[in-house]
């Protein structure tokens, strides 16, 4: 195994904990939520932010799906590290909003589907 695969799979472990971390770190959020993001009133730049990150969710759902069935696929793997790099960007402004528990459970409901890929 190479420094990039080491690197990639440091970085996706890290991601899981991450995300891990995220979906339980705020006691107020039940995993059984009834809600729809269409209920939650979010700010104006949660709602921005929410935005960019669904998009930047799309994008690495597909990847999720590739790396599962072609693990070996050089140009797959470059998107991952080019989207947990994008992810980095942006980590203490969400770790900032979680604190907000609206946002918090628009999140979760957000990110359900990226965890079901995962």
């Amino acid at each position: 195994m190479d420094g990039y695969e080491d690197k990639r799979r440091g970085f996706l472990r890290k991601l899981g904990f991450t995300l891990g971390a995220t979906l339980t770190a705020n006691s107020l959020i039940s995993a059984n939520i009834k809600e729809s993001i269409e209920d939650m009133n979010i700010t104006p730049d949660q709602k921005a932010f929410m935005t960019h990150y669904e998009k930047w969710m799309d994008e690495f759902i597909e990847v999720i799906k590739t790396q599962k069935v072609d693990p070996e696929n050089v140009a797959n793997n470059t998107k991952i590290v080019q989207l947990s790099e994008r992810a980095k960007k942006w980590q203490t402004q969400l770790h900032d909003y979680m604190n907000d528990e609206k946002f918090a459970r628009y999140y979760m409901i957000a990110s359900e589907r990226m965890t079901m890929e995962i």
